[in-house]
């Protein structure tokens, strides 16, 4: 008994063609979803992280100005403290929006065509 796949193969070889495409652009579909996600990842992971180096820069020269400065504390204390806990609190932000949440799995769709797409080529009545 021929399997209904290699039937279809010789009597419409184009049919099948058009599904390999059809695979082929879903793949190139989720590769390109792919790809996006981890860009936008890693480019709030490079802002994140670029936001606490000027942090702790700043902060550095703010304990260096109250230490070297002492009258300068005293007029305005909370610049000292201001100054470096914006980029520090955005940095912050930055990574904690760079972690992946989103619960769709890589290659859903993908993986779900091919298991309709097996379920389709079982013959009946074997195991």
């Amino acid at each position: 008994m021929i399997h209904p796949v290699f039937r279809l193969a010789a009597s419409q070889p184009l049919l099948l063609a058009e599904h390999a495409a059809a695979y082929a652009s879903l793949l190139g579909e989720e590769l390109t979803i792919g790809s996006a996600r981890l860009k936008r990842r890693l480019a709030l992971q490079l802002a994140g992280a670029a936001c606490l180096v000027v942090a702790a820069v700043l902060l550095g020269v703010a304990v260096l100005l109250w230490a070297s400065l002492p009258d300068a504390g005293f007029r305005a204390p909370w610049l000292f403290v201001l100054t470096p806990v914006l980029p520090a609190a955005l940095g912050l932000w930055a990574l904690w929006l760079a972690q992946d949440r989103e619960e769709e799995e890589w290659f859903a769709h993908l993986r779900i065509q091919l298991a309709e797409d097996a379920a389709l080529l079982r013959i009946p009545g074997t195991p």
